[in-house]
């Protein structure tokens, strides 16, 4: 994929996810994993943003978790973050972080 060109020298990935589309979490996961199984990024951080959590139909940052398989990425650092991009709420602490 086009993406493939920034991976070199890459040392944390930031994927921001739709906490309200329920639909198309199973694709996010999809090229999640298929990111982060690139050789390049073998040692990037993963940073999720679980954005839209101001919407009330939002789901958990937990929920997100277990539907993108983060638990089982034992062998990477990993952190999800509640985001609100219109709001600008948790930007701050995930950059921080």
């Amino acid at each position: 994929p086009y993406w493939r060109c920034y991976y070199s020298n890459t040392d944390a990935v930031i994927y921001v996810v739709d906490s309200c589309d329920r639909d198309r979490i199973g694709i996010s996961k999809s090229e999640l994993v298929a990111m982060l199984e690139e050789e390049e990024l073998r040692k990037a951080i993963l940073v999720v943003f679980a954005n839209k959590q101001d919407m009330e139909q939002a789901m958990t940052p937990s929920e997100m978790a277990n539907a993108l398989g983060l638990p089982a990425l034992k062998d990477r650092k990993w952190q999800i973050f509640k985001t609100s991009a219109t709001k600008g709420t948790g930007l701050d602490e995930a950059m921080e972080w």
